[in-house]
């Protein structure tokens, strides 16, 4: 199909991991011409395939992927140079006339790609741990309490249980004095940067758990305790950022002779599931996505097209 023009929007496609997002997104690109943008905060390492399940190379070169493969284990990597590298691949799809679509899996890195990100007040680490006292003895609903007290505003647009972001605001306001959203509306954040199509996997919780249940045990078949044995051949140490994300550090446990390799997958899979409710947390949380079913994914395809055309 001739590639639509699509300049100055983003197509996004957002989900669990386990969900779907690379099949459909495949498709979707066959389809209407897309480059794909990954919005993923693992799958910028290079060397690290099986572990961040990146699309295989026949499919990457087949279609052209944005965003992987951009570091090194041992490099430093963060949402704002995600934002400032993943600015700088949109510009060059724009230029080739190719409409982009963006398949996220790291809610940060998507909102400091369509939203901006706010870095204007530093952390406090002792105010955190605090913080963080009080939510494991009184719940996280204590610390929700505390922020529409002070940021009503704020907490209208996080999750109730959203652990992570709602700690963030009350460090913001109790560091400056001032709430988060002030500083937003200073700094005009908040504000789409690119013009948006938000688009959510949706699936039963017990069948996107067995999804993950089949991946892990995929990845282990398609070498995944290989890779990580490479990388600490290279001489990537365990207490990387980049290793301790979920497989590799399972992995190297095992590897190092610390846990048997069933239990490694155990936990392996027990953790996948717990990202996959925080990832879920963090998009329902989100204004404006469109949620739909898997088999639903080929009906989209006529909404798509008029986004991209304007309409």
């Amino acid at each position: 199909m001739k590639a639509l023009e699509g300049r100055g929007s983003l197509v996004v496609l957002l989900g669990p991991t386990a969900s779907g997002k690379t099949e459909i997104s495949i498709s979707w690109a066959r389809r209407l011409g897309f480059e794909i943008l990954s919005a993923d905060s693992m799958q910028v390492y290079r060397f690290m395939d099986i572990g961040t399940a990146k699309p295989s190379r026949e499919v990457r070169e087949e279609i052209p992927h944005h965003m992987i493969d951009v570091v090194f284990p041992d490099e430093p990597y963060n949402a704002a140079r995600f934002q400032r590298e993943a600015d700088r691949a949109i510009e060059e799809i724009r230029k080739r006339g190719r409409p982009v679509l963006v398949v996220a899996g790291t809610g940060l890195y998507l909102r400091a790609l369509t939203r901006g990100l706010f870095e204007g007040v530093e952390s406090d680490p002792s105010i955190r741990r605090t913080l963080h006292q009080k939510a494991r003895k009184e719940g996280v609903g204590a610390l929700y309490q505390m922020l529409r007290d002070v940021d009503p505003e704020r907490a209208q647009r996080i999750h109730p249980h959203d652990l992570f972001r709602i700690v963030r605001a009350l460090e913001v306001f109790m560091v400056s004095g001032t709430p988060m959203s002030d500083h937003h509306k200073r700094h005009g954040l908040g504000k789409e940067r690119y013009r948006t199509l938000y688009l959510g996997i949706e699936r039963d919780r017990r069948d996107l758990f067995q999804r993950i249940e089949r991946r892990v045990d995929r990845m282990i078949r398609e070498g995944l305790k290989e890779e990580v044995q490479r990388l600490l051949a290279m001489g990537y140490d365990p207490g990387l950022s980049s290793m301790k994300a979920i497989g590799y550090k399972h992995m190297a446990s095992h590897l190092m002779g610390l846990t048997p390799l069933d239990e490694a997958v155990r936990q392996m899979k027990r953790d996948t599931k717990r990202f996959a409710r925080r990832q879920l947390t963090w998009f329902k949380a989100m204004d404006g996505v469109k949620w739909f079913r898997p088999e639903e994914a080929e009906d989209l395809l006529p909404l798509i097209e008029d986004f991209l055309e304007g309409q």
